[in-house]
């Protein structure tokens, strides 16, 4: 959505505070309890950045790349529930965060992002550093605001921080035009919403919910699909409840991790791509799939004309309508906020007829665990998140970047809390982990974060190491680094019969002596012993740290589901 804005008249008396745009940008920023915002000037937001000279209230972070701004916001957003902000100037400022926007969008996080543009006078001339922002990110935005009139700023700040935070949550674009941002005006901050068309979550159905719970009475081998909307709606408490008392087993997606507790014996693992055998056949022989906040994506279902061939019933909980049906045929829908809804069910859930359902899966769990061939004399990735997992207690929040690092730590990582892992699922966005961390840490100074990379993601935003060094940001950086495009490897030996093309990454550079030249405590390990050591000494180290665990280039992620067939028809790896 666009909203175009006209110019109003008002006019002041001598005792109203007159201020500028800039000015006015940064209170309501203020007003709307931001904490921290990262970005990068350029000429057309320089008003705006000669107005935080004087504002010491106002907390900036200077990243090395718009790209990286928009990532912090975002993890930011995500490890603490609130909305997350950055700023990048016109044109080439402005197109940078298009990929943290559309990451933002695919994961429905609640960013601000702020963009400055070229002045009125100019526009539609292809003025120097203009680009058409709002058109450009109309696709990957819950809306956008164009400001031609410094009047409509107040307003607009207020209702892009409640649009952002509310319903399906998501990024909206502020686009403001250099002459507007030096534009005066009497200042009054706005303290009240009025959207004629907008609404956010649904007052859920009680008729709704009480045909599920019907439903749940009626089935014999009902799953939960937990997804991100558990997290993102803060209902882990209320899922937890609902499924002791139905006692219902959990199959969680990627972005659902966190959101239901990893050592409940209700929990049956991740389930997709690279999930567990216990979680991908619960849901081939389950009678009843109640998908609470996960949208169905082509990462979970794989085949879809064989996807649950054995369900009778598809149930979903969800805020937003448009998911209902989208990809997957819904018998019985609960449109609204899930917490409303779980709030709701717990008052009337009773025990399902699980228990043989459930001795069935606990033998999937016990004959099929995830696994892997350990050694003394290298170091295997698996080893290394299960070593971080014992050593954090599961507590730590953990940001990963995109590959197989990412899906080795969603499976031997033990995820105890929601908002504790932080990695990109629907768009997949390489580069993201890194700054994500530096956001999270930014947001959640007392907890311990952890961010995991491969050698390849980790080059495309490595330069936020400044970030960690200027404002000793504690992040634990770690590096598993293959020398390989780990997941392209992966699937050019499994699906393009060995042919490997384009993956090597041998060529990157000493990731210790990058890390040292940035002003961090750079270590490395080599094999299992030097593992454990250097761990330690990161973790005890009170500064950001950069971890290198040197891998084996050939080791895979399973199992494995190759696109095209269904989640039963697994790559178990270990004896295959």
């Amino acid at each position: 959505m666009e909203q175009q804005l006209g110019m109003t008249n008002e006019t002041t008396t001598s005792s109203e505070e007159y201020i500028t745009g800039s000015e006015v940008l940064l209170r309501g920023l203020l007003q709307e309890g931001v904490e921290c915002v990262f970005g990068y000037p350029g000429g057309n937001v320089l008003y705006i950045y000669d107005a935080m000279v004087h504002q010491p209230d106002f907390k900036h972070i200077l990243t090395r790349h718009e790209q990286g701004a928009i990532h912090a916001a975002d993890g930011y957003a995500r490890s603490t529930g609130k909305v997350g902000v950055c700023i990048a100037t016109s044109g080439p400022g402005a197109t940078n965060l298009v990929t943290g926007i559309a990451t933002a969008y695919m994961d429905s996080v609640p960013l601000v992002v702020i963009t400055g543009n070229v002045s009125t006078t100019v526009m539609g001339t292809d003025a120097f550093q203009e680009a058409d922002i709002i058109s450009i990110t109309m696709p990957i935005t819950k809306h956008s605001y164009m400001v031609r009139d410094v009047h409509d700023l107040p307003r607009i700040i207020h209702e892009a921080f409640y649009i952002a935070n509310t319903g399906r949550k998501g990024p909206v674009l502020i686009d403001i035009p250099k002459d507007v941002t030096n534009q005066r005006m009497a200042y009054c901050p706005a303290d009240t919403v009025q959207l004629r068309g907008y609404h956010g979550a649904p007052e859920p159905n009680p008729a709704e919910i009480d045909a599920l719970l019907q439903a749940i009475a009626e089935a014999r081998k009902p799953v939960i699909i937990a997804g991100g909307g558990v997290v993102y709606s803060n209902s882990s408490q209320e899922l937890i409840k609902f499924v002791h008392t139905t006692r219902i087993p959990v199959a969680t997606t990627l972005l659902g991790l966190g959101g239901f507790p990893s050592d409940d014996e209700m929990w049956l693992g991740m389930l997709g791509h690279h999930g567990v055998y216990a979680a991908n056949m619960a849901v081939q022989n389950t009678d009843l799939i109640i998908s609470i906040g996960s949208r169905f994506d082509d990462r979970v279902t794989m085949k879809l004309d064989g996807f649950a061939p054995q369900a009778k019933r598809i149930a979903h909980i969800d805020i937003d309508p448009a998911e209902i049906g989208k990809n997957v045929k819904t018998d019985l829908a609960c449109i609204g906020d899930i917490k409303n809804v779980l709030v709701y069910a717990n008052t009337k859930a009773q025990a399902a007829q699980t228990g043989t359902w459930f001795e069935q899966l606990q033998e999937y769990k016990v004959q099929h665990p995830l696994r892997y061939t350990d050694s003394d004399t290298v170091i295997k990735p698996q080893y290394v998140l299960e070593m971080i997992s014992e050593t954090t207690q599961g507590d730590a929040i953990i940001t990963t970047d995109v590959g197989q690092h990412q899906m080795w730590t969603a499976q031997f990582y033990r995820f105890k809390h929601p908002r504790s892992l932080i990695t990109s699922g629907g768009l997949g966005t390489m580069g993201f982990g890194f700054p994500a961390a530096i956001g999270a840490k930014v947001g959640n100074p007392d907890r311990l974060v952890v961010s995991i990379n491969g050698d390849g993601g980790m080059q495309m935003c490595a330069q936020e190491m400044a970030i960690c060094a200027i404002h000793q940001i504690p992040v634990k950086i770690v590096v598993l680094n293959n020398q390989v495009l780990g997941m392209v490897k992966q699937q050019q030996e499994l699906m393009y019969e060995r042919r490997y093309s384009q993956i090597d990454l041998s060529g990157s550079p000493d990731f210790v002596k990058l890390a040292e030249a940035y002003g961090i405590k750079g270590l490395r390990a080599t094999n299992k012993a030097e593992a454990s050591k250097v761990w330690l000494e990161a973790l005890q180290t009170t500064g950001p740290v950069l971890v290198e665990f040197v891998i084996p280039t050939n080791e895979n992620v399973y199992p494995m589901v190759l696109a095209g067939t269904p989640l039963d028809q697994m790559i178990l790896g270990y004896d295959e």
